[in-house]
């Protein structure tokens, strides 16, 4: 886990039931939902591309990755654009979130190490667990995860970034 210490500025939003909360400074815009190119033989983790002022920017869907079940896009799903790193570049990708909230400050001393036992989830693909009004908020390792996910994929991170 990442040592958190300070305050961190997340941008909050919903996948299924749960909170999660991801760097806001790596969030370049939020959209409505829009076009989605279906790549063929692509996975259901990074299923499409979508374009972003005239850039091509792979699509991935989390709850792939956290093993949750897929509902219809309804009036609050939104496409977070962010930066992160794969492989030691910087990568643009969109993640469709079925709603975004808001920008908080978690403090450090609110996040703590994620369980080992008794995670639905791979524990790899958590960099922590925040509280804030009582509610808990998964902080996710959206670098692990590309990097793993984005493997898994067939198409290695090189090409998706030549596509961009």
């Amino acid at each position: 886990m990442t040592t958190f210490t300070e305050p961190m500025r997340a941008l909050t939003l919903r996948l299924d039931d749960e909170l999660f909360a991801i760097r806001a400074e790596s969030v370049r815009e939020i959209l409505d939902l829009v076009p989605v190119t279906e790549v063929p033989n692509s996975t259901a983790f990074a299923f499409g591309l979508i374009n972003v002022r005239g850039r091509v920017v792979p699509l991935a869907n989390l709850k792939v990755a956290f093993g949750m079940a897929e509902v219809e896009p309804d009036q609050d799903t939104r496409i977070v654009v962010i930066e992160t790193e794969i492989d030691q570049e910087p990568t643009v990708v969109g993640i469709v979130a079925d709603k975004v909230y808001d920008v908080t400050d978690i403090e450090p001393a609110a996040i703590e190490e994620a369980p080992r036992v008794g995670m639905r989830w791979r524990p790899d693909y958590v960099r922590g667990i925040g509280k804030r009004r009582g509610d808990f908020i998964i902080i996710p390792d959206m670098q692990r995860i590309f990097e793993i996910e984005g493997r898994r994929s067939g198409t290695s991170t090189a090409e998706e970034r030549s596509a961009s």
